[in-house]
């Protein structure tokens, strides 16, 4: 499989965070003046999605890849467990986190996962603690909790259960990052990734039946955010986020993945005209800053501590 470039890979999670972002704020639209259920939206579009992603893979490249992964149970189990506990549990995590809260403790406490992916890496001896680390992931923080709360503290003022989903949200996040690679080498990440929605997608529908709806009151306009959410809200998004790992560190392209509050927030006021305030300016400029931080470094450490081991390729299992 041909590597992208550097240069591509940050295009690449820049686009899928951005697409992320802004497929939430239409789902809200869904959710808010059509009376879309949440649960059979995330099964519906997982489903279709990952049906779309490897029909894509079939017309477009190597199509043996499809039951390729299949064949061997060394890639077959950690595809399962990583529809499962990756591409599923980001979903429902952060749902359950918003059903007990609200979306702006939900995504800050998802976006802990950059010094979660950090952490673990500097416990396994991969990486090394460096300043460029220590700042970008203070400014995704802080840029995530101003453009969410407007740096109001009372925003946050939710139940106990929110947090607590809110921060598996912000584990089952790192562990989707980190976990694709050892899959990524083996395999076409349209193939890992179209795998694991149907995989989660299938899982969901025991519990929310994808037919259990009634779609005749619906409108062309509805129809088009459904399109929209599904195609580029999570078809595009969670594949060009994971086909940065390509060419990306994982804590780069989950540092990167801050830009979907960015976008959501932007899409917000542009589209739903909801102000922007002082503090969600600040916000913005922390994001952009911190992009432009890891855009300064033309290519990732390679000359690690010598009191550090020598890097192993990554495996969670």
């Amino acid at each position: 499989m041909n590597k992208p470039s550097r240069k591509t890979g940050f295009l690449l999670v820049i686009i899928g965070a951005t697409f992320w972002g802004i497929g939430g704020t239409v789902a809200q639209k869904l959710f808010q003046d059509f009376a879309i259920n949440v649960n059979w939206l995330v099964t519906t579009r997982l489903l279709i999605a990952g049906v779309l992603l490897l029909a894509v893979q079939y017309f477009l490249k190597d199509r043996t890849q499809i039951t390729g992964i299949w064949k061997n149970r060394s890639t077959a189990l950690p595809l399962v467990i990583f529809g499962l506990l990756g591409m599923l549990a980001v979903q429902y995590t952060y749902m359950a986190s918003i059903n007990h809260g609200n979306a702006a403790v939900a995504t800050l406490l998802q976006y802990t996962a950059p010094a979660m992916i950090i952490l673990y890496l500097l416990l396994r001896r991969q990486t090394i603690l460096t300043g460029r680390d220590i700042i970008t992931v203070t400014l995704a923080l802080t840029g995530c909790f101003f453009l969410l709360t407007n740096g109001s503290l009372s925003t946050l003022s939710v139940p106990a259960p929110a947090i607590i989903w809110g921060l598996l949200s912000g584990v089952s996040l790192a562990f989707y990052t980190l976990y694709a690679i050892p899959l990524l080498k083996k395999f076409d990440s349209l193939v890992v990734v179209g795998w694991a929605m149907l995989i989660g997608g299938t899982a969901l529908a025991f519990i929310h039946p994808p037919w259990q709806i009634n779609l005749a009151g619906l409108n062309m306009e509805a129809y088009f955010y459904l399109i929209f959410v599904i195609v580029f809200g999570t078809m595009i998004a969670f594949w060009f986020y994971i086909e940065s790992l390509q060419s990306l560190l994982p804590k780069e392209t989950s540092l990167l993945g801050s830009l979907e509050p960015l976008s959501a927030v932007l899409a917000t006021v542009f589209w739903l005209q909801t102000p922007f305030g002082s503090f969600q300016w600040l916000g913005t400029a922390c994001i952009i800053g911190m992009i432009f931080l890891l855009a300064l470094v033309k290519k990732p450490e390679t000359k690690p501590n010598k009191n550090v081991k020598r890097q192993k390729p990554l495996r969670i299992s």
